[in-house]
């Protein structure tokens, strides 16, 4: 029995060996080169091309079939299934376009078109959704020698697509890499240069990032991906790891623009390092349209910090000019920290800068406090904290008291297409829908329009005659009875429609000179018994001077009113009166305070960013240019808020006018 199974292993051992040996030998046949064929098999090749330029096909195919009958075993043959194999593509049969391909490529003869006719069989694969079998033989394609550079372009153009496709973005990259350095056209190898930075920039995962940036392999794309993961680094405020990528960055491809931003980002993290405790940073808009609300915010800054006034102090103030554009105001932020060193930094004061600043300094560990309305800025970082009269506060207060205190529940708005406008319009809809009131009708007009009649014709529902067609029918009829033979071709009158009133306010968050054209046209279309609300915007002479007497009743809102007796007779108005000879304002008042709190924390000894911000956080029963202020989970600073109304030609607080306002709306 145990000679048996000796036998039988060694049987099946020999059985194996042999088989074996079979493989090895047929994997390692070498193919022989093909016959020439008869010079008339090159004039029936010539013939099937011109049949293929005429697209003929059909006719294309049968020459094929006779040359490769005709003539089996020779090169003619091999150039035929390649011809065959570029028909069937083009008429998209990639099946069949495959199979032609393909059985050059195992053909016993050798074909100079082996390397193609791999790279075409994988793209009629690609192109039936067989991408692995694809990638296979493009692969196995770029490992014959004598390729041609066309062709080995062709074959990574195709690696490319199919990595990319596979979700294999490093992959993809290489061979992105590799056309950039060895395609045969320069123009082709600059176009996937610039085509493999992009792929870094926008198509990587932060770990793929990494890996890029380990290995020499990726070559001129390496600065780029060091660069954006010091980037990412940054911004998680790992400072430390961020400075080393920024190195290498600038180790791999000094002198150079990208070297150059990197340097950037590594004085940033020095800076983050160097404070000086004395000296504060200030992002306003010195030049253009809004200079002058710069410069006012600036005396009021330059007061509360001690830089002019009575009460001198020891501190620095470094003041840059937004110029009113965010990018200029990003920089402004890295300058101010870089080389200045400020503990911290008070602005911007328009829209469009204020999260520019915010984020940038929160981003450098900087705490900022802003002076801008934009709803939102403090979500920009736990180091951004704001002293503003907020678009949310005064919407608040408008809808509280507009519901509570005068009773009203249906209102409309007409509001610019503005950023401002429309922020303000949102706002006042969701808060009165929330209070359990209503809109009724919403009008929107273009920013600087000055025809407002359609408008409110639109609002008060006779613009559209058909929506009321029944009842214009018969208020015509009624005007033409009482025309009699008068009528000749008098039209009848615009007005014949009377206006449909289904709301108690029209809020219009717009300037004064809107206002100025708005007002009237309630008296106009006979809109009786209807108030005008507003924003702090109207709290100016200018109102009355533009609105006349049909502002009178309007009610708005401000953190103060300059006429007030508790204001002039405070020591901040006092002390800016005698310092600069004029008298403040709002935009004065807020960073009067902003400096103030910096001034009186670093007075008790914070010597630090993150101390400071702590110390503002904490920050409660603050004696404001007018009363106290407080500081609310959004690190806002908040102030009793007055209401406003015109009477008789005069803004006072509300309270302090008659119940029932005088003037056309309510005669």
């Amino acid at each position: 029995m145990y000679v048996k199974w000796q036998k039988l292993v060694l049987f099946l051992l020999l059985a194996v060996g042999v088989s074996t040996s079979f493989i090895a030998c047929t994997s390692l046949q070498r193919k022989t080169a093909p016959a020439v064929a008869a010079p008339n098999a090159q004039q029936e090749l010539r013939q099937v091309q011109m049949d293929m330029a005429a697209k003929a096909f059909p006719k294309a195919l049968e020459g094929l079939d006779q040359i490769e009958k005709n003539h089996p075993g020779t090169d003619a043959a091999l150039d035929a299934a390649m011809l065959r194999g570029d028909i069937y593509l083009e008429m998209g049969d990639f099946q069949r376009a495959y199979e032609a391909y393909i059985s050059v490529v195992n053909s016993r003869f050798l074909s100079p078109h082996e390397g193609s006719a791999m790279i075409k069989a994988a793209s009629a694969l690609y192109r039936l959704g067989r991408l692995d079998e694809a990638l296979a033989l493009v692969r196995r394609s770029q490992r014959i020698s004598g390729l041609s550079p066309e062709s080995r372009s062709d074959a990574l153009e195709l690696q490319f697509t199919l990595l990319n496709l596979m979700g294999d973005r490093l992959g993809a990259l290489r061979a992105l890499v590799q056309l950039a350095e060895s395609h045969p056209e320069q123009s082709s190898r600059t176009s996937y240069r610039i085509q493999a930075m992009d792929y870094v920039e926008s198509r990587l995962t932060d770990q793929e990032l990494a890996e890029v940036a380990r290995f020499r392999e990726y070559q001129f794309v390496r600065p780029y991906a060091l660069f954006r993961t010091g980037l990412y680094y940054f911004e998680q405020m790992e400072f430390s790891r961020s400075r080393s990528f920024f190195l290498g960055v600038i180790e791999l491809d000094p002198n150079t623009e990208l070297a150059e931003e990197a340097q950037r980002f590594i004085d940033q993290i020095e800076a983050r390092r160097r404070v000086d405790p004395k000296t504060i940073g200030a992002v306003l808009p010195l030049t253009g349209r809004q200079a002058a609300v710069g410069q006012r915010s600036l005396r009021g800054l330059q007061l509360g910090l001690g830089i002019y006034g009575p009460q001198p102090s020891d501190l620095r103030l470094a003041v840059v000019d937004s110029e009113g554009n965010p990018d200029v105001a990003r920089r402004a932020v890295e300058r101010l920290v870089v080389e200045d060193q400020v503990i911290g930094i008070v602005g911007s004061l328009m829209s469009r800068t204020a999260l520019a600043v915010a984020s940038k300094a929160d981003e450098l560990g900087v705490p900022s406090i802003a002076l801008s309305q934009r709803q939102g800025v403090t979500e920009a970082g736990r180091m951004v904290f704001r002293n503003a009269l907020t678009s949310d506060q005064q919407v608040r207060h408008l809808v509280s008291h507009a519901m509570d205190e005068m009773g009203m529940r249906r209102f409309a708005i007409l509001f610019p297409n503005d950023s401002y406008g429309v922020e303000y319009a949102n706002l006042f809809w969701d808060e009165v829908l929330a209070r359990g009131g209503e809109i009724t009708a919403a009008q929107t007009y273009l920013s600087g329009e000055t025809d407002f009649t359609g408008h409110f014709q639109r609002l008060i529902g006779t613009y559209y005659l058909e929506d009321r067609a029944e009842e214009y029918r018969e208020r015509f009829n009624e005007w033409f009875e009482r025309q009699g033979r008068r009528i000749g071709r008098t039209p009848p009158p615009d007005d014949l429609l009377p206006p449909v009133v289904n709301f108690d306010a029209i809020f219009i968050p717009d300037g004064i000179r809107a206002m100025g054209q708005i007002s009237p046209m309630l008296a106009y279309f006979g809109i009786q018994r209807v108030r005008l609300l507003g924003t702090n915007l109207w709290n100016s002479e200018l109102l009355i001077r533009r609105g006349q007497r049909h502002v009178e009743g309007s009610y708005f809102v401000d953190g103060l009113l300059t006429d007030d007796p508790t204001f002039r007779e405070s020591q901040f108005f006092r002390e800016f009166k005698a310092t600069f000879g004029e008298e403040p304002g709002i935009f004065e008042a807020q960073a009067y305070e902003a400096g103030l709190a910096l001034r009186q924390l670093m007075a008790s000894g914070e010597r630090s960013r993150a101390g400071l911000a702590r110390r503002l956080e904490r920050l409660s029963d603050f004696p404001g240019a007018v009363g106290q202020l407080q500081l609310n989970e959004r690190r806002e600073f908040t102030r009793p808020l007055i209401g406003l109304t015109v009477h008789r030609g005069q803004i006072l607080p509300f309270t302090q006018a008659p119940k029932e306002p005088e003037g056309p709306q309510n005669p």
